[in-house]
């Protein structure tokens, strides 16, 4: 292992034993229909009294491939379950994304412990999705006993970043997910490219003929967004909704997202004010 690689597992357990420098984000995923909030997925951000912000690429799987996984997973949960529970108390209705290594999904008691968790914190289970990158589904085929307890228990399960791997349609239909989220890369040039938009047509025509829900990631203009209601999209969540907030935010936030929203869905023409209106997410 590289010095700069053991330094930061270090780091990172240190920081998992104290609970110091790690935080969750939260990034608002909205309705294309009427602009409600429907859910926030949890980032986790990792800021270092040295070496300052450590991106997830770096420290993730670190933790995956030395034992810290499932350590960083359940702090994630609770941080997240418990940050919901504070907005419920605010009167904010939505549920929570959170983000799973394939790691843990290899732990048989694992649904056990995510219902226990939410039990103890009062969510429901139908309110929690569990993400799990494309790439990671070739080997979630052997756990199939492991999602379909989740499913069970009501809780979620989405394939992140749809379209970037090679786990195949057959995945779709032996897994027991519920929801497809669109890669960035095919929402990034919608507007002035073909191939993209029958890509994202063809993903939500499919995942509705399975019954799934359809989130598209990464939306940053309201040219992207028009073609994404136009095609049927459920979900989007991007910079133009709005970047990964703290949680005291998120309040707010929703507050002024409901007047923008019509603003979004009717533009103004002038490209001077669009690009304001972009900017002020």
């Amino acid at each position: 292992m590289k010095a700069r690689d053991r330094r930061l597992l270090d780091e990172l357990e240190r920081a998992l034993a104290r609970g110091s420098g790690l935080r969750l984000a939260y990034q608002p995923k909205v309705a294309t229909d009427d602009g409600r909030l429907v859910r926030v997925e949890a980032l986790v951000r990792w800021t270092h009294k040295e070496l300052g912000p450590v991106p997830p690429t770096a420290f993730v799987p670190l933790a995956e491939e030395h034992g810290l996984i499932d350590q960083l997973t359940q702090w994630v949960l609770r941080t997240g379950l418990r940050q919901w529970r504070e907005w419920q108390r605010e009167g904010l209705e939505t549920s929570l994304a959170v983000n799973i290594s394939a790691v843990s999904l290899e732990h048989l008691d694992f649904p056990d412990l995510v219902e226990r968790l939410c039990r103890a914190l009062g969510m429901p289970t139908d309110r929690l999705v569990l993400e799990l990158t494309e790439g990671a589904t070739q080997p979630l085929i052997k756990l199939m006993d492991t999602l379909t307890r989740f499913r069970i228990k009501g809780v979620g399960l989405a394939v992140d970043d749809f379209g970037t791997g090679y786990s195949g349609l057959i995945q779709l239909r032996r897994l027991p997910f519920t929801e497809i989220k669109i890669d960035r890369q095919f929402v990034t040039d919608l507007p002035h490219s073909r191939d993209d938009a029958v890509i994202v047509r063809s993903v939500v025509e499919l995942a509705h003929g399975l019954g799934l829900q359809v989130t598209a990631e990464g939306v940053e203009t309201v040219e992207q967004l028009a073609i994404l209601r136009r095609l049927g999209c459920d979900l989007v969540q991007g910079y133009l909704l709005a970047q990964p907030l703290e949680a005291k935010e998120l309040v707010p936030w929703a507050s002024r997202h409901k007047r923008r929203w019509k603003l979004l869905v009717r533009p103004p023409e002038d490209p001077h004010l669009r690009q304001r209106l972009e900017a002020n997410a």
